[in-house]
């Protein structure tokens, strides 16, 4: 719960901003790297690689929302992230 209110703070927008795009990406973000090396260790664990390919699916989905929004925004997040080599 702390790693995630600091994940909200460091990527919100404003002082009361809690669920823009870009908090979003950023938590799901944390979870799919997470996910991801639980699914290194239980390589049988489908449940949760369906899991993981949803959240991959949102937060593209999300990125692609801030790419037509604001194209500047995309490009600082991707790289604060490390989404993009």
């Amino acid at each position: 719960m702390e790693e995630k209110s600091k994940t909200i703070e460091t990527y919100r927008r404003h002082e009361k901003d809690t669920g823009s795009a870009d908090v979003q990406v950023a938590i799901l973000t944390k979870k799919i790297l997470s996910l991801t090396e639980h699914l290194k260790i239980n390589k049988k664990d489908f449940s949760s690689r369906r899991g993981l390919l949803m959240m991959v699916s949102k937060r593209r989905r999300l990125l692609d929302y801030i790419n037509r929004v604001d194209h500047k925004r995309y490009v600082s997040l991707t790289q604060a992230l490390k989404l993009r080599r």
